[in-house]
């Protein structure tokens, strides 16, 4: 290696993050669908030939941990000798370091001079991916291959432009082709632009040098987060969280967490987990890594950057069989961002007793997603996948924040006047949804209440929320928040859904969601 500038070393850093937050902006700025322009359902990475994670956007956690793998999984199929400058591979399989089917990956490889020096990937959820039910979610699929098509790696374009047939097959498969068009369009716009910037990267500090700082900055991240674990002391720690269900008697799903502390390394045992569950909680592996990763890098209560290097001291065991590896042809739709959540929850409440203070109490955890799918005249479908978040779980030094996201999603919502302006949908509230917050020392963060009224004559709804039985938690003995809720009022009658269904809406029908207040911490007689 060569001898290399600590400065050029941050410079070439903050280069890679400035090229993988251009992609995402090149994302917002020219996709087609709302759930990316504005919801910002979509992430941004860049990694080295070999596919280790270097440098990330200021997107959604879980899938930048997801992305850790992506690329390495790829180059098991396609290896970096069949590559050529100007190709770009499209695909969503889970097996390839993935998470569910809706999580479309654009990888280009980046050559200089003729040697392969990086790749650049785009994310994007697509709201319709093809499957079963409109939205690609169907809440008790038997297998994967009721939720979506399932893409292995093509080449969707080269160095003669796009690959039309590769183009045709796909959107053929889908029920919004032209948001989809659009869509990924965007995401090999934002793989181009981050070519771009690698490239001057390259030029103006030396190829050499651009790969030798990749290494160091891996090594580095590396270092920082064993200095984090020798921080916490050793030992063994368990917790557990729940899925609402799961289970084949409707029974809450476990999601358990084992965390081995010994000096400087650690090891994440999940498999005390529930079996494959009988609905759509499945996640992968990757997933699961990304999701414990995560829950380590804020418990080490240090800033820094998540790379290849920061996951070297971390051992992330699932069991196949579990929830957390259930096959790669099991539904999985669901597991991208509520199972993941449990994860993270299970090893807070590991830890509840030793670092508290960087903790948080339980939250929104889950994507608290209604996605409506309204059929058109003409045979063509309207998407709109919509998230809600709620109360954020309160600190060790302060109450939760209201109306938030918390830990693996970076998502906003979508503007009432831009849902409005593109669907047969009418907001009629949107508020707090005050007192939901959980009573302590410190109060939970108050939940949301949205709804929407259906103009349409017919609208299909999917809920797919968590934390609609087991409500957030409190921590250091704060009381819970209230779960979540969602109700349909049709013909003047209220019924409550469950949190994870597909139905058919009538026009006038009346869908409201009023999201989970936060845990509270600490004691309410301590306050």
């Amino acid at each position: 290696m060569s001898t290399l500038d600590p400065f050029v070393v941050e410079v070439i850093r903050h280069g890679l993050s400035a090229a993988a937050e251009e992609m995402s902006l090149v994302m917002t700025r020219s996709a087609r669908s709302p759930l990316l322009r504005e919801a910002g359902d979509l992430s941004s990475a860049i990694t080295d030939a070999e596919g280790g994670l270097v440098g990330q956007g200021k997107d959604i956690p879980i899938h930048l941990g997801a992305m850790a793998y992506t690329v390495r999984e790829l180059l098991k199929l396609c290896p970096a000798a069949s590559l050529k400058e100007g190709d770009a591979l499209i695909y969503n399989l889970g097996a390839l370091g993935g998470n569910h089917l809706n999580d479309v990956k654009v990888a280009r490889p980046v050559f200089v001079e003729g040697r392969l020096v990086a790749f650049a990937l785009s994310l994007a959820h697509w709201p319709d991916v093809g499957g079963t039910w409109p939205g690609s979610y169907l809440a008790q699929a038997v297998d994967t291959f009721q939720e979506a098509i399932r893409i292995p790696p093509m080449p969707i374009a080269s160095a003669a432009g796009l690959n039309q047939p590769v183009l045709d097959f796909i959107l053929a498969n889908v029920r919004d082709p032209v948001s989809c068009e659009g869509d990924l369009k965007a995401q090999i716009a934002a793989t181009q632009a981050a070519e771009r910037r690698i490239r001057e990267l390259c030029a103006q500090h030396g190829t050499q040098v651009f790969l030798d700082a990749m290494v160091r900055l891996h090594d580095l991240s590396e270092a920082e987060m064993r200095a984090a674990i020798l921080d916490i002391p050793d030992g063994t720690y368990e917790g557990e969280d729940f899925l609402d269900d799961g289970n084949a008697d409707g029974s809450p799903a476990r999601i358990h967490a084992r965390i081995d502390i010994r000096g400087d390394e650690a090891t994440i045992d999940l498999s005390g987990s529930a079996d494959r569950v009988a609905n759509f909680c499945n996640t992968t592996p990757f997933i699961a890594r990304s999701a414990a990763a995560y829950a380590a890098r804020i418990m080490s209560g240090r800033e820094m950057q998540q790379n290849a290097g920061a996951l070297r001291p971390l051992t992330i065991i699932t069991r196949p069989g579990s929830i957390l590896e259930p096959g790669w042809n099991a539904a999985v739709a669901a597991g991208n961002h509520e199972t993941s959540m449990r994860i993270v929850d299970a090893m807070f409440r590991a830890m509840e007793n030793i670092i508290p203070e960087r903790l948080s109490a339980g939250g929104p955890a889950t994507s608290g997603l209604l996605a409506f799918a309204e059929p058109r005249p003409d045979q063509s479908w309207r998407m709109l996948y919509e998230v809600h978040g709620g109360g954020e779980g309160a600190r060790h030094d302060r109450d939760g924040c209201p109306a938030t996201r918390v830990h693996l999603t970076n998502t906003s919502n979508t503007p009432a006047e831009v849902i409005e302006a593109n669907y047969a949908i009418r907001i009629e509230q949107q508020s707090i949804r005050r007192g939901s917050g959980g009573a302590g020392r410190h109060k939970g963060g108050d939940g949301i209440v949205r709804s929407y009224r259906v103009l349409a004559p017919s609208m299909w709804l999917t809920t797919c929320v968590e934390r609609t039985r087991m409500a957030p938690f409190g921590l250091q003995g704060g009381e819970p928040g209230a779960p979540y809720r969602i109700t349909l009022e049709r013909d003047g009658e209220r019924t409550i859904l469950s949190g994870k269904a597909n139905l058919l809406l009538r026009q006038g029908d009346l869908v409201t969601l009023e999201g989970s207040g936060g845990g509270g911490y600490g004691s309410p007689e301590a306050g």
